[in-house]
């Protein structure tokens, strides 16, 4: 009875095995670094799902991303194409490099909103985040909204 006081071992618990403290390693450290990547505060890095693009809305479930990296890495989906590139920011600056992309067919509509896409991408200037709303807005040279943003990650 002294022994059961003295070293008690709770009902139910076991050890945990080797796998699932590696488990549980590798899932932190991957959220961590996933973290670092897309959260730097002061910058348009992370990833955006377009809410609007020059004025006209988007298309219901048609989803048109952008993904910048902190290196200026940009990729994502322009609704029908995977798309990547590279991007040169400050503090309030944009501007998108020249983007490669596949060449698949798609509806005639979800065409012409890509195409608008990579023309208000390519003509965008400035930048700044509204965090209340979680929104990256793109801007052009005189400062007008041209693109709209939700936050995805």
């Amino acid at each position: 009875m002294g022994d059961a006081v003295t070293n008690p071992k709770p009902i139910g618990m076991t050890r945990p095995s080797r796998i699932h403290i590696l488990t549980c390693l590798f899932t932190s450290l991957a959220l961590l670094l996933t973290g670092a990547a897309y959260a730097a505060p002061g910058t348009p890095s992370g990833k955006w799902l377009a809410e609007d693009i020059d004025g006209g809305g988007v298309i219901d479930r048609l989803q048109t991303t952008l993904e910048i990296r902190d290196d200026g890495i940009v990729t994502g989906m322009g609704g029908c194409n995977r798309y990547a590139g590279s991007a040169k920011f400050d503090a309030t600056t944009i501007k998108f490099l020249p983007m490669a992309s596949t060449r698949m067919a798609c509806s005639a509509a979800a065409m012409k909103q890509e195409s608008k896409f990579h023309i208000t991408l390519e003509k965008a200037r400035a930048w700044r985040i509204d965090e209340a709303r979680r929104k990256l807005i793109l801007l052009d040279g005189q400062g007008f909204e041209m693109m709209r943003l939700s936050r995805m990650d």
